[in-house]
């Protein structure tokens, strides 16, 4: 019996001490193709599935492998995914790898537009990347000045940082000044930063690009249609830092001058680490003060945010608990007047580099129309300008159910809300025009109208309109104003918030020839707006000031027409008080098919229903005699919008089927073709109920747009050149437009009726970059096309609400407007171990200014410069210079320069028969020069 003990020990002990020794540890050190060490870098290691990330050193280590054939996976973004087979025996592996330069990322794992992470070169959509390196080759001037680097995407970030327009493929007619993401989800980590969108409410209000972003990845269209909530013209996806194995992180502090030497700073932080056990952390954030890239007398964008996330990883996936406080105040760019229709120059003094023609800074408190009776009021202080602050927090998980099962799920609660304080329009109205003192709302301001400075109280100008009625100029009794007349700008107040709830689940299984995935998106946002509207005496001259004006005709009492900041007509050019809940709810399935090793078939289906259910209050003037204050000499609160109790609501729910179908084939290992054709759909926001309906019932639903795509792609990535090329055909229906428009004899603002429109755009985007020598590398994108009207009515409203007189317009095949033929970027990147540099020019072709093809607004190039020292291994120095040779170009057009006035209303008649008039331009952002200073540690 002992010797049988015996022979079992021995037998055992042999076993395992074999499979003891059997195992050996996989071990490297990469570097990048300068010989840098490569940091972050992951490491995969099949059939087992190992997992690690290389140290700052570059290193990295697998234990405990047992002998056998593997594949070892190195990537990291910007550089060229590394694969190799590895025959593991009794002996230890050691590597030494030098991973090569990726410089569109085509051979990255990208996660937006699909429902299963995959490599680009291999995803059949058209999608770009932005690695950290490019994103900070920026100053960072707002998300839509980023995104101008992405092919096939038309951005205007002329306003500045919010009150942007971006759109791809022409997918553009609903995208207006006050709605530019119309078509666009704009995403964070995978959830959309918003869920609805209105009037000065749109998703870049709540989105600032810092030092946390690591990476952007951008779908143009396709299948968008079935991966973004209601967003099918594409998805912008900011992805941000979250894994850390070692206690880090970097400091970057930025000074310098905008325009005409506006001061600019700013401080961007990130810090990160590890818990111990697969913990991780990572929080930072920035804030930043600024005082525009325009003349104001006042800051024009201040605050910031923090961003953190808690990530647990264990065997079966991770578990992440992420959120955003963000708390900011800026602004928005309005227009500057310019004489010439074919060759534009500023007009009145203005400057189109300097002059932001805007309120100036003062604090007034105007009377709440929903709550005049307990005397409640509004502060309004231009310098305050939007206020828009986000609180979000989230949680995502992945789980390995086994079998190849695996689930995904992102919830995320938001509470926001965007407190506008600024103004709209800032058009010439002449001294001789009786809007000049009749919108004040005023029965019969007629005789010597007094102006005094608001702020000094001294007198500016004194004139004589008792002429007025019977066409008759206005006479100067003393003193002047600047061009004999007064700005025509009201004050915009508007109080915004939201409540929201958005979540995404996705069910994956995982095959020899099919990669399935099903899930459900949903979204609950219980959303509030208040608007109103006051006309505001302003100096019409490049530094506004605002006026104090009085009625003081002989022998009668002095009558105030506006209080002493200068406000006028409180309450009385718009009240709008709405609430809507929006529910959205998604059920969509996704079959990536491997028909074979090159050949893969991508199929997908969406279906959506979104509810809208809430209600507007109607308006009607405050009948109290003397006004809100009881004072018949003070004419300037007798004409406050009140609610009259009653309500129109509605309750509208859309329902639609998306689908999308792609193939990709693998011509070799570098190089492959996709075709895609999707068929989308997009829902109306709430600004269909919000904007036009005044007063009357709600009792039609909004027509659902639909937009069908059909591309064709080829993508190449080789060791020193890599490309991209997609090839389009876009077609969008069912357009609601209606246009901004002033009644002169009601003093009223109002939107036109709907009119429904269909547009399609055929074009190639590309993508390009040539790697010279390891150090230099040459970049090429940028966007062909043509758009075209194919069906397209404006209604004209002849100046007035008044129906009888009314027309629409016929502009079909006319070209589609803001949608060049041509806009493209094209520079050069320098970089080794000490310098680095970058030199970019920035194309954008003509584009016409309105759908009547009556004026255009012409091509211009913007260069900038980046120059970078690495001081020391830890400290880095860079110059970025934006608009470098702060050249000149006009991004959008308003229209006449008259108040109430849009881009629609000019035709080719209107240009012949007032070739002098002068009109409305948006000017792009002059010269910006940033120094920047970075600690990483």
């Amino acid at each position: 019996m002992n010797k049988y003990y015996a022979i079992l020990f021995i037998t055992v002990f042999s076993i395992v001490s074999n499979s003891l020794y059997s195992q050996i540890t996989i071990s490297g050190e990469l570097k990048d193709n300068q010989g840098n060490p490569l940091a972050g870098a992951n490491v995969n290691l099949s059939p087992t599935n190992q997992n690690t990330i290389s140290n700052m050193q570059g290193a990295f280590e697998i234990p405990g492998i047992n002998s056998g054939t593997y594949e070892i996976t190195i990537s990291y973004i910007g550089i060229k995914t590394h694969k190799e087979i590895l025959e593991v025996t009794n002996e230890n592996i050691s590597l030494t790898t030098t991973l090569f330069d990726d410089p569109l990322n085509l051979q990255n794992v990208v996660v937006t537009g699909n429902f299963d992470p995959r490599l680009q070169l291999q995803s059949s959509t058209a999608v770009t990347t932005l690695d950290a390196k490019a994103i900070r080759q920026t100053t960072q001037r707002g998300t839509a000045d980023l995104l101008q680097a992405i092919p096939g995407t038309f951005t205007d970030p002329s306003a500045g940082e919010v009150f942007t327009k971006v759109y791809s493929r022409g997918i553009s007619a609903s995208a207006e000044d006050d709605m530019g993401w119309y078509y666009i989800s704009l995403q964070e980590d995978g959830l959309p930063v918003s869920l609805v969108q209105h009037s000065y409410y749109g998703p870049d209000l709540f989105h600032r690009v810092d030092i946390t972003t690591t990476k952007l990845e951008a779908v143009r269209g396709g299948n968008a249609s079935i991966t973004a909530l209601n967003g099918p013209g594409g998805i912008y996806n900011f992805i941000s830092q979250t894994k850390r194995e070692n206690f880090g992180g970097e400091i970057q502090l930025q000074g310098g001058v905008q325009g005409e030497s506006n001061l600019s700073s700013r401080i961007d932080g990130t810090i990160g680490g590890s818990f111990g056990n697969n913990w991780y952390y990572n929080i930072g954030g920035h804030y930043r003060n600024d005082e525009g890239a325009r003349n104001t007398d006042y800051t024009f964008s201040k605050g910031g945010q923090v961003k953190f996330n808690l990530l647990k990883e264990h065997s079966k996936g991770y578990i992440k608990f992420y959120g955003k406080i963000l708390d900011d105040f800026t602004n928005r760019y309005t227009g500057v007047a310019a004489i010439n229709w074919e060759q534009p120059e500023a007009a009145f003094g203005q400057n189109f580099r300097s002059t932001a023609l805007m309120m100036p800074a003062f604090s007034a408190n105007v009377p709440d129309g929903r709550r005049v009776d307990s005397g409640a009021t509004n502060n309004f202080d231009p310098s305050q300008g939007a206020h828009a602050q986000d609180h979000a927090f989230g949680v995502d998980l992945l789980h390995d159910l086994g079998n190849d099962w695996s689930v995904r799920f992102n919830l995320k609660h938001s509470d926001k809300s965007a407190n506008w304080q600024t103004a709209i329009s800032n058009s010439f109205v002449s001294l001789s025009n009786p809007l000049a003192y009749f919108i004040t709302g005023a029965q019969f301001p007629v005789g010597q109208i007094v102006f005094n400075d608001a702020v000094t109280q001294n007198e500016v100008a004194r004139v004589d309109n008792s002429g007025i009625l019977i066409g008759q100029p206005f006479n100067y009794i003393s003193g002047n104003l600047p061009n004999d007349a007064i700005m025509g700008t009201a004050s915009w107040l508007k109080q915004n918030e939201s409540d929201e709830w958005m979540n995404q689940i996705t069910i994956r299984k995982k095959a020899e020839m099919h990669d399935l995935n099903i899930g459900f998106a949903g979204g609950l946002s219980s959303t509030s707006l208040y608007t109103q509207g006051n006309f505001g005496f302003v100096t019409y001259e490049p530094n506004p000031r605002m006026l104090h004006v009085t009625l003081q005709n002989p022998d009668q009492p002095i009558i105030e027409l506006s209080d002493k900041n200068g406000l006028s007509n409180y309450g009385g050019l718009f009240f709008d008080n709405s609430r809507a809940d929006v529910t959205q709810l998604a059920f969509f399935a996704n079959d990536n098919w491997k028909l074979n090793e090159r050949v893969y078939v991508d199929l997908g289906v969406r279906y959506e229903t979104i509810s809208h259910k809430g209600s507007k209050d109607q308006s009607a003037p405050l009948e109290r005699s003397g006004g809100v204050d009881g004072n018949p000499l003070t004419d300037y609160d007798n004409g406050l919008l009140i609610p009259t109790g009653e309500q129109d609501s509605f309750d509208f729910n859309y329902n639609y089927v998306s689908y999308s179908g792609a193939i990709n084939y693998k011509v070799t290992d570098n190089a492959a073709l996709f075709a895609r054709y999707s068929s989308g759909n997009k829902a109306p926001e709430l600004n269909y109920y919000f904007n036009n309906f005044s007063n009357v019932p709600i009792n039609k639903a909004g027509e659902v747009q639909k937009i069908n795509q059909a591309e064709i792609g080829v993508k190449l990535s080789k060791n020193n050149f890599s490309a991209t090329a997609t090839a389009f055909y876009s077609t969008l229906t069912n357009i609601g437009v209606a246009d901004f428009a002033f009644d002169g004899d009601s003093n009223s603002v109002f939107y036109t009726p709907i009119q429904f429109n269909d547009s399609r755009t055929i074009g190639v985007e590309w993508e390009s970059a040539y790697s010279v020598t390891s150090n230099l590398t040459f970049r090429f994108n940028g966007t062909l096309q043509n758009g075209k009207a194919t069906k397209w009515t404006v209604y004209n409203s002849a100046g007035s609400i008044d129906t009888a007189d009314d027309s629409t317009v016929d502009y079909s095949d006319n070209k589609l407007p803001f949608n060049p033929n041509l806009m493209f970027n094209l520079g050069a990147e320098y970089d080794n171990e000490v310098f680095n540099g970058f030199f970019r020019w920035q194309y954008m072709g003509e584009r016409e200014g309105n759908i009547a093809n009556a004026f255009q607004l012409s091509a211009y190039s913007i260069f900038n410069l980046g120059l970078g020292f690495n001081v020391s291994e830890n400290v880095t120095l860079n110059l970025l210079v934006n608009n470098l040779f702060n050249s000149d170009g006009l991004a959008n057009f308003f229209g006449a320069n008259e108040f109430g006035a849009s881009a629609n209303q000019v035709t080719k008649e209107s240009i012949s028969e007032n070739p002098d008039a002068s009109f409305v331009v948006v000017p792009v952002l002059p010269i910006s020069s940033m120094i920047r200073v970075g600690y990483r540690f």
